[in-house]
């Protein structure tokens, strides 16, 4: 009788099966004897290489030939399994975004986890088992709620199973306190309980996660995101996975955390693109979020000044609770004035309009700051040639290098290529070249200039590339050592500054004619954030006021900006949408490829939009994206929409594989509900 024992495991690979090895105890160290369960990792030849792999299944039989069949190399007993919930919920995202479900598991399990050499797993373990077993920690007072934000708290603390709750407040409406009070309250109904909070941005946590160890202090508190040290991010990791960690707080990836018993997922900005992972596995953490409260039978809060457009139309259907908060938290503070300055009637000097000049002016007299918003890093976008209109382009990209004037170099945003910055120019020798357009480091500049006495500070990606720097530019900022503020949209929201009374947004029109039917979603969203920046502390400061530059004076989006009015505003867009079939009337997957040459990449797609035709399925020609050249690849893509999300997934689950037996080189990725088109 033969008594092998036969797992079967996923790999961290693009093939979409699973694969079976054997175990025998016999060849591994006694330690590592006892038999792997479903959700524990084992180390396998694959190849030529040793790699990690997931259990998925314990068998008493195999299909493999028994020539064929390769052993198990070690397994990872000191690490408890992975629950059933955990494989469901991978599992589900796999199928979902048809991506084989090793390429979702693996991934998403920190690095230590999945080394040859379990030096950093047991360190970690061994730290761990230092903590108390059942440390002390309490709620500190907490502010009394108004009326709306309790209503909040008790709606979704009260309830039973699943609930997803859409939180629609104004900027400054105190949604972070209703975050905290509702976990709070649960927490004290079942202190082992697990709370799960996601942001969008990495330079959101530090305020986020002060704010809970400050409300609960000695509380086990642990956070994910892409800036931590691999060591940092496995024990984080196992102590949510262990169960000690009471509230996990990270960015997009932390939703694929193990979290044994989690009662409540919190998404602030649930708005914003960032929450939709762009390569590999192209999963949108707050969807997978609202399948993972279903799946547990808890509630989901969503948090936004301006929720996504899919979210609220989900909460005029019913599908979602709406919850709003309609007025600031703090007592005294009103929502900023926004006001429209007219460039063809105010003309600007040095891209400053002399309203603008003269309302910075009148800050720094107060001693308040003042924040100008351009999302536009770098110096100026281009350098030109004006003899010869020569423009500064990537030789790689279908895009310009950006000057970065204090760096002396040009650099591409899309493929990071750099150069240095010519002396002449290239196609006519010309010694004049000029920065055509502006960019954050040049708007500093030019701040400076006007304003000498003033301490100017710029906060984008350029500024704050190391490791705790955009933490240390905010703190700098919230303990009043700026005068005027600099940034892109890494300021636009989440930051609660308190002598903040003048924002003034330089540069939006460029959105209004994007190809990209989102664009004024995105626009608005981003206007309204950072326009809620100023006036949040109330008291004895200047009224806060918002100026946003514009040569379009008259457009709708900015009339409904100046009456903060994105009820009014989402309702437009959404029948805009019904009208021409976009989301979230339709439901759409993005087919995209690159080669060397362009002709390649349309012909594949025009291939694969021959290869199946379903009658509830359209299928679009195919066309070179916007950018369609980068880092020396041509690009193009496929749109597929279908009114109905069970047609398009079943459309998807024959069309995926007959696009992998077409053999082609050219280099292809389907993503499904694709937010960049």
């Amino acid at each position: 009788m033969n008594s092998a024992i036969y797992l079967r495991v996923a790999l961290d690979t693009p093939l979409a099966s699973l694969f079976d090895y054997r175990f025998d105890p016999a060849i591994l160290p006694p330690e590592q004897q006892v038999q792997p369960q479903p959700g524990q990792l084992v180390l396998v030849p694959f190849g030529r290489q040793q790699v990690a792999a997931m259990v998925m299944e314990v068998l008493q039989e195999t299909d493999v030939p028994p020539d064929k069949i390769r052993s198990v190399l070690a397994t990872r007993p000191q690490l408890p399994p992975l629950n059933a919930e955990w494989l469901a919920l991978t599992q589900f995202a796999a199928a979902y975004y048809h991506r084989p479900v090793g390429e979702v598991m693996l991934p998403a399990l920190p690095k230590n986890l999945k080394a040859l050499k379990t030096v950093a797993l047991d360190k970690a373990l061994k730290k761990i088992s230092k903590q108390p077993a059942q440390p002390v920690w309490q709620v500190s007072t907490a502010p009394v709620l108004n009326e709306e934000q309790a209503a909040v708290v008790d709606a979704v603390c009260q309830g039973n199973g699943f609930a997803t709750h859409l939180l629609f407040g104004v900027t400054g409406s105190g949604k972070t306190e209703v975050y905290l009070q509702s976990a709070a309250r649960l927490l004290a109904q079942e202190p082992d309980a697990q709370i799960l909070i996601l942001v969008p941005e990495i330079n959101l946590t530090p305020q986020l996660e002060n704010h809970l160890r400050t409300r609960f202090p000695g509380m086990p508190v642990a956070t994910l995101h892409s800036g931590l040290s691999e060591g940092e991010r496995t024990l984080h990791w196992l102590n949510a996975h262990l169960g000690h960690a009471r509230i996990l707080l990270g960015t997009r990836l932390a939703v694929l955390a193990s979290l044994p018993k989690l009662r409540l997922i919190i998404i602030d900005e649930e708005h914003d693109v960032s929450y939709k992972q762009q390569e590999g596995l192209r999963y949108s953490a707050r969807d997978l979020a609202i399948w993972r409260a279903h799946q547990r039978a808890i509630p989901v809060l969503l948090g936004s000044a301006t929720p996504s457009l899919e979210s609220w139309y989900a909460a005029q259907q019913g599908r979602y609770q709406l919850r709003t908060l309609t007025k600031r938290a703090v007592e005294d503070a009103t929502l900023p004035l926004i006001r429209i300055v007219n460039l063809e009637r105010e003309r600007p000097s040095e891209g400053l309009s002399p309203r603008v000049i003269a309302a910075i002016t009148k800050r720094l007299e107060a001693g308040e700051q003042s924040l100008l918003f351009l999302n536009r890093r770098g110096y100026a976008p281009v350098l030109s040639c004006e003899a010869c209109g020569w423009v500064s382009p990537c030789p790689r990209c279908s895009a310009n290098l950006v000057l970065h004037k204090r760096d002396h170099r040009l650099r591409c945003h899309h493929c990071g290529l750099e150069q240095r910055i010519p002396h002449t120019c290239p196609d006519c020798g010309n010694i004049d070249l000029q920065p055509l357009g502006r960019g954050t480091q040049r708007l500093e500049e030019v701040l400076a200039t006007l304003f000498p006495e003033a301490r100017v500070f710029r906060i984008d990606a350029d500024s704050t590339r190391l490791k705790g720097s955009a933490e240390a530019a905010f703190d700098k900022v919230h303990d009043g050592e700026v005068d005027i503020l600099v940034g892109t949209q890494m300021v636009a929201k989440g930051h609660d500054f308190k002598r903040l009374t003048l924002v003034a947004a330089l540069n939006p029109d460029a959105a209004l004619f994007s190809q990209d039917y989102r664009a004024s979603e995105r626009l608005f969203a981003q206007l309204m954030q950072v326009a809620g920046r100023a006036g949040r502390a109330g008291g004895n400061l200047t009224p806060a006021e918002v100026l946003v530059q514009t040569r379009y004076p008259d457009h709708p989006l900015y009339h409904a900006l100046m009456r903060h009015d994105y009820p009014g505003f989402a309702k437009d867009i959404l029948l805009e949408r019904q009208q021409a079939g976009f989301p979230p009337y339709v439901y759409q997957a993005l087919l995209r490829a690159e080669a060397a040459e362009l002709a390649q990449a349309v012909a594949f797609l025009k291939e694969a939009s021959e290869l199946l035709s379903h009658p509830q399925i359209m299928v679009h020609d195919p066309v070179p994206m916007t950018l369609t050249r980068l880092a020396n690849r041509d690009r193009a893509q496929l749109l597929i929409e279908s009114a109905a999300r069970p047609a398009l997934q079943a459309y998807l689950r024959e069309w995926i594989p007959a696009l992998r037996a077409l053999r082609s080189r050219v280099k292809w990725s389907v993503e499904v509900d694709p937010v960049d088109i």
